[in-house]
């Protein structure tokens, strides 16, 4: 009877992997976080004089940030490995992102304080959704298998869904939400279903052992799997907004709270195109020449439409949508590469993307002014003579953003096309720095609208009399300042995001281990 009752329970065992908590400590700590805020938010009044939930997702943030340095600097000796079974990977790719996301996260929270306060709103539940998301964005960045990065992907939008339908009071932002919604869940359809078919050609869901299998195996019928990665860059086309699946940017930007905005541009779409990466580049590194097509479909759809549909746009906010769709075309010519240069291009750019368009946003929110809806280009007429210094901090954005020399923005570009050009594509870099020409009149009408524009604020009236200054918030002031330093500083003094994105580089590239076994050292690790 004893050994009948040993045997059912060593049937009843769970063989469970063995967990290197140490390696999940940045996704540790924005879960740990997101409760703490939570619990925070059901214990405390929703108004509170002391803005506590932007400073604790702040600190959470940084935490993060903290925890992804140290991990990093212990790559040396540990080398890149993945942990729970091969589920996450531990690399210098992911944990850079990671590090990306979490800036993204702290210039939100800051632009949302005063927002909130500004617009009468009041509760953590934004501060939350912000930490929550980044969480899935997280995991997105270390997945080693497709499965677990559907599951980071759900976790980053659904959070996101919400946030667009932040302002209640507002029907634009209602509408933002339903429509980001039903078209987040129409992409999500497809990448799922396109994960289906890659478990069908080759029988895992493995980042890993799928490239095994490709590199050891010859399909004779590759319909399924080139069906598979079709519908995985479908995916994440929509995720990082590349056309013709950016149908949701426009309407989404105009009518989401401006700090959601701000989140949506650089968090998300620095985690969609980690997920990218990961898959085409490590799984289907053997398939390049099937998916560099799509890629480069994508990427010129994106250069041209971003460009050319923004010039016509009269809303800021809209114009900033098809910029970021024009940005996505930039980096997707880097990721059609396949190479090393390409993929160390786009974190480059993901790194100075997200600091120039959250200076951008943070400006944008503060010219909205109370209702979120000052957004036209009149608004932003004269405004060099109303408020010198927002203007001068956006048209330096602006610049950064058309690739003036001297800022971040123009080594961004240089970047992409020179690892497009040493790809041997010159005429997609043609294509790209055409469309840069384009874009730049987008920002000049802005930067001239600001600096040449008629104003006369003794005549012009509005709903609750005369037109005052605007008042910026303290955080706004801070967020705006430290990322106009960083757009100048990186642009002057790149070195050392250039070379931590290098170094970056070869371990994604590289097979991730599985069983949470430990790979030698790489030379960029």
């Amino acid at each position: 009877m004893n050994a009948l009752l040993l045997a059912q329970a060593d049937a009843a065992t769970v063989d469970t992997p063995p967990i290197a908590w140490s390696a999940l400590s940045p996704f540790l700590v924005m879960v740990v976080g997101a409760i703490v805020l939570l619990i925070m938010g059901g214990l405390l009044p929703r108004r509170q004089g002391v803005a506590w939930g932007a400073l604790t997702t702040v600190a959470i943030a940084l935490g993060t940030i903290v925890a992804a340095v140290l991990l990093w600097r212990d790559l040396p000796e540990s080398g890149d490995r993945s942990v729970v079974a091969g589920a996450y990977a531990v690399d210098g790719f992911s944990l850079f992102l990671i590090v990306v996301i979490a800036v993204g996260v702290i210039i939100a929270a800051l632009l949302t304080d005063g927002y909130m306060r500004r617009e009468d709103l009041d509760g953590p539940e934004a501060y939350i959704l912000y930490v929550v998301s980044a969480a899935g964005g997280i995991i997105m960045c270390s997945a080693g298998d497709l499965i677990v990065l559907f599951l980071g992907l759900e976790i980053l939008s659904i959070a996101a869904y919400v946030l667009a339908g932040l302002h209640r009071r507002r029907l634009r932002s209602g509408e933002a939400a339903l429509k980001y919604f039903v078209l987040g869940g129409f992409s999500s359809a497809f990448f799922l279903y396109g994960i289906a078919l890659v478990y069908g050609a080759t029988g895992s869901t493995s980042l890993a052992k799928i490239a095994d299998f490709l590199a050891e195996n010859r399909l004779e019928d590759e319909g399924l799997l080139l069906a598979g990665i079709g519908l995985l860059v479908v995916g994440f086309g929509f995720k990082v907004a590349a056309a013709p699946f950016h149908a949701w940017t426009p309407d989404v930007y105009q009518g989401s709270p401006s700090p959601v905005v701000s989140f949506m541009a650089t968090s998300v779409k620095a985690a969609g195109f980690a997920g990218m990466l990961r898959v085409l580049v490590v799984a289907f590194e053997t398939r390049l020449l099937d998916w560099q097509p799509i890629v480069y479909g994508l990427a010129v759809a994106s250069l041209v439409v971003g460009a050319v549909l923004a010039v016509v746009q009269t809303d800021v906010k809209r114009m900033m949508a098809y910029s970021s769709i024009n940005h996505a075309g930039f980096m997707l010519i880097a990721v059609a590469t396949g190479s090393v240069e390409g993929v160390a291009a786009v974190l480059f750019y993901l790194a100075s993307y997200t600091v120039m368009v959250g200076g951008t946003f943070g400006v944008i929110t503060v010219v909205g002014r109370r209702g979120d809806g000052r957004h036209s280009l009149g608004d932003y007429s004269g405004l060099a003579r109303r408020e010198p210094l927002l203007a001068l901090a956006l048209t330096v954005f602006l610049l950064a953003q058309a690739g003036t020399p001297l800022t971040s923005g123009f080594l961004a570009k240089f970047y992409a096309v020179q690892a497009v050009v040493e790809a041997d594509s010159f005429w997609l870099g043609l294509v790209a720095m055409l469309t840069a020409v384009v874009s730049a009149f987008l920002y000049l009408r802005i930067v001239l609208s600001m600096y040449a524009g008629a104003t006369d604020d003794e005549a012009e009236v509005v709903a609750d009399g005369p037109v005052r200054r605007i008042q910026v918030p303290v955080a706004a002031k801070l967020t705006i300042g430290l990322a106009l330093i960083a757009t100048i500083g990186l642009g002057v003094v790149p070195d050392p995001l250039t070379r931590t994105a290098r170094d970056a580089t070869p371990s994604l590239l590289a097979e991730v281990p599985d069983d949470g076994a430990e790979a030698a050292p790489t030379d960029g690790g």
